[in-house]
């Protein structure tokens, strides 16, 4: 099993590209990664990966950034990353007082913070994971 997975290692590190076009697919992928588009975050990372020239091998294993375990510890702080910059939400309406233009106004607001959120922790994401893989693919170059 260990032989296994560092010969997928070794294969996953030779993918073709300059070294700036490989980080450049995994950056775009763990960008893509950071959002909470279930499904969709793969074909977010091969399309930007696609009109920035990276990697797109490296893009889809990079939006693996968001996974079952991840999920919940991800969203919640880009969620708050995104309160921090537009405000906290308002509170919830009593029960009896909800009503089908309030839900949709809460989960608008919900929706702008946690879409913010995953926009600026993916940015920093990506530079971060950009940065320290150029290095790291220029090194084995």
């Amino acid at each position: 099993m260990r032989r296994k997975f560092r010969r997928w290692l070794v294969w996953l590190w030779q993918q073709e590209g300059t070294p700036v076009e490989r980080a450049i697919g995994l950056a775009l992928g763990a960008f893509s990664g950071c959002f909470p588009l279930f499904g969709f975050q793969t074909l977010l990372g091969l399309s930007l990966a696609t009109i920035f020239h990276g990697n797109r091998l490296l893009a889809v294993i990079g939006t693996w950034i968001s996974n079952p375990v991840t999920y919940l510890p991800l969203y919640w702080l880009n969620y708050k990353v995104g309160c921090a910059v537009l405000g906290e939400a308002e509170t919830l309406p009593e029960l009896r007082e909800v009503t089908f233009q309030s839900l949709w106004h809460q989960g608008w607001i919900f929706s702008q913070r946690l879409m913010l959120g995953s926009a600026l922790i993916g940015c920093f994401v990506a530079g971060f994971v950009g940065v320290i893989s150029y290095r790291a693919f220029k090194k084995t170059n």
